[in-house]
């Protein structure tokens, strides 16, 4: 079995080590990395593809659709992003919205 291609390769053919989209297959996360400074690398990354506006509250259902589409466990994503501090959420987790902005928005 072949590895697909990673997504946003060097003319080499390499993800840059410090890229977190090395950790992405077709556009998706598969599985959170092990390191910490990775795994913060990637919750960032997501959190700006998941959530591009600041402050902008979505749903709960809405912000666990779009991460569904960058992770293969939009939950624990989800959490992740609010572990580290970069999404608020209602109390009773009705509303997101993204806090910080990261080195990953355009």
């Amino acid at each position: 079995m072949t590895a697909e291609p990673r997504e946003h390769a060097t003319p080499s053919g390499e993800t840059p080590a410090g890229d977190p989209r090395r950790f992405l297959r077709s556009g998706r996360l598969e599985t959170m990395p092990r390191r910490w400074r990775d795994k913060v690398a990637v919750t960032r990354y997501l959190a700006a593809q998941a959530l591009p506006t600041l402050l902008e509250p979505v749903t709960e259902r809405e912000l666990t659709d779009r991460l569904g589409e960058l992770s293969y466990d939009p939950v624990g994503a989800r959490r992740a992003m609010v572990d580290h501090g970069l999404v608020q959420r209602t109390r009773d987790g009705a509303e997101y919205w993204r806090t910080e902005r990261t080195e990953y928005d355009g």
